[in-house]
């Protein structure tokens, strides 16, 4: 009998493919259970089972003391000596209390314990083995379908399953049970029923690992997968690159006359594959990714943390570059991670998209070089030509550049004018009065100012006795000559006169 359970252990890891010491730690942990049933629970016990000849004992383990209190978990020093000399107190000594009869017992109360222990041995082997292939491709048989939400489960081996869920399908494939599909492992989880092993077959991951399998370069290390958009059943673009001088990295992919990238293509139900060449040339790289239309020239703005590509066609190439429902240009995007603006040539030459471009960039630069307030101070004074441009330029700077150039003109305000000198240093004269409101009724250019500013320190010289003596003659003078008239025409207006205003 005690052969007859060494056999069966090895024939069961043998057909569910699980390790010996974790079917043995089982049985042991199974042993331990059908004790504690049927003899209580009081002690500390353990099973331990011979891996050569199969016989098995249960030890219960006890504390070496001077003075007994437990006899379930204590032994004292004189006992413990007998089994084991060298022993002291504090150390634990095993005593084996295996009861007689205990082997038929033990089967009959271990079984379901065996059992379920075997099962949880085969969830964590599953869980180990497809958690460390997670990111690869597996293949299995299609086991069933399901009516409400039209997953697939997936038969991984005899003991394992994995489910298909409907949005990591490619559409419009058709799955038929017990046929053999080839899918991502996309994730690995732990539930209470085993692992729960989710597949995919429209990861880029899918076709990634696709091409590592089948081009060799790939795999190696020569060609290097710079990235992957995919639209699934439809469309993908794969940007490849090499540093390996005398390889063709697109053609390494495609193969004599597109055997490897057919059988991809066979693989993944006839989707579309535009393998491209990736460049570190930012420009380069989005031309290469509209193919296959013809790009005349790519301008790249980055501002407030997005990037913009404004790519130029011919008029001919324009709806091939978009794609059908714009998938080009959508795949291209997501490729290179750069927002697309593709435009016709006639239209960029009518909207002139070079000249503004090369203008923003040249006041990109300015900012670059000098702070945002002098460029708004440039801008205002005419070097920088005005465009729609300079609204990008903060309103803020604007308004405070606009302050500084108002306290500027304030200050030069402040200066004494020709005109207004000339008629306080005159006011002695009637002929100086007149001159000087000819000069106010043309006034002078700037550039007579000088000559005008030279003159008045001429007239400001006088003596200081004489300038008041000749204000207050004026004064008197003004008031006998203006009194009079001044009532007149008020009287005249009160009757609603008018005809004496213009010789007053």
């Amino acid at each position: 009998m005690k052969k007859d359970l060494i056999i069966a252990i090895n024939h069961l890891c043998a057909e569910r493919r699980l390790p010996k010491d974790m079917v043995y730690e089982a049985v042991e942990s199974a042993l331990v259970s059908a004790y504690k049933k049927n003899y209580g629970s009081n002690h500390d016990i353990e099973a331990k089972v011979d891996r050569n000849t199969g016989d098995f004992c249960i030890l219960a383990v006890k504390e070496v003391v001077d003075e007994v209190t437990d006899p379930f978990t204590e032994i004292s020093i004189e006992d413990a000596r007998k089994i084991q000399k060298d022993v002291q107190v504090g150390d634990q000594v095993r005593i084996d209390v295996t009861p007689k009869g205990f082997g038929r017992i033990a089967a009959q109360t271990a079984k379901q314990v065996i059992l379920q222990r075997l099962r949880d041995a085969e969830r964590e082997v599953a869980y180990n083995t497809y958690s460390d292939r997670e990111g690869e491709i597996t293949s299995g048989v299609v086991q069933a379908i399901s009516r409400q939400g039209h997953d697939v489960t997936i038969a991984l081996d005899e003991h394992t399953e994995a489910i298909l869920p409907e949005r990591e399908q490619i559409p419009g494939e058709r799955y038929h049970r017990g046929s053999v599909v080839r899918c991502y492992v996309l994730s690995v989880e732990r539930s209470s029923r085993g692992p729960s092993i989710y597949l995919s077959r429209a990861h880029p991951g899918m076709l990634r690992r696709l091409l590592e399998q089948e081009v060799p370069e790939i795999f190696q290390g020569i060609v290097e997968i710079k990235g992957i958009a995919r639209e699934p059943g439809s469309r993908s673009k794969v940007a490849v690159y090499t540093r390996q001088p005398g390889v063709d990295p697109v053609g390494a992919c495609v193969g004599m006359r597109g055997v490897r990238i057919h059988s991809i293509v066979g693989e993944l139900n006839g989707e579309k594959i535009d393998v491209i060449e990736w460049s570190p040339d930012v420009r380069r790289f989005i031309a290469n990714a509209l193919s296959p239309a013809v790009v005349l020239n790519v301008l790249l703005e980055e501002a407030r943390g997005e990037k913009t590509a404004i790519v130029i066609v011919p008029d001919s190439q324009y709806s091939l570059a978009i794609g059908r429902d714009g998938q080009n240009a959508r795949l291209a995007a997501r490729l290179t991670g750069w927002r697309i603006d593709i435009k016709k040539q006639s239209e960029a030459v009518a909207e002139k998209v070079v000249e503004r471009y090369e203008e923003r960039q040249r006041i990109a630069e300015l900012a670059k070089q000098e702070d945002i307030i002098s460029v708004a101070k440039k801008i205002l004074e005419g070097e920088v030509p005005v465009t729609k441009e300079k609204k990008e330029v903060s309103q803020e700077a604007l308004a405070k550049v606009e302050e500084e150039l108002i306290m500027e003109t304030k200050q030069d305000q402040n200066l004494p004018k020709p005109e207004e000198s000339a008629i306080e240093t005159a006011k002695g004269s009637p002929e100086a009065i007149e001159e000087t409101e000819k000069s106010i009724e043309s006034p002078a250019t700037p550039d007579d100012w000088e000559i005008e500013l030279n003159v008045v320190p001429e007239i400001i010289e006088e003596d200081e006795e004489e300038k008041p003596k000749k204000k207050r003659k004026h004064r008197k003078k003004a008031r006998s000559e203006t009194t009079a008239p001044v009532h007149r025409t008020k009287h005249k207006r009160s009757r609603g006169w008018d005809e004496e205003e213009d010789d007053f």
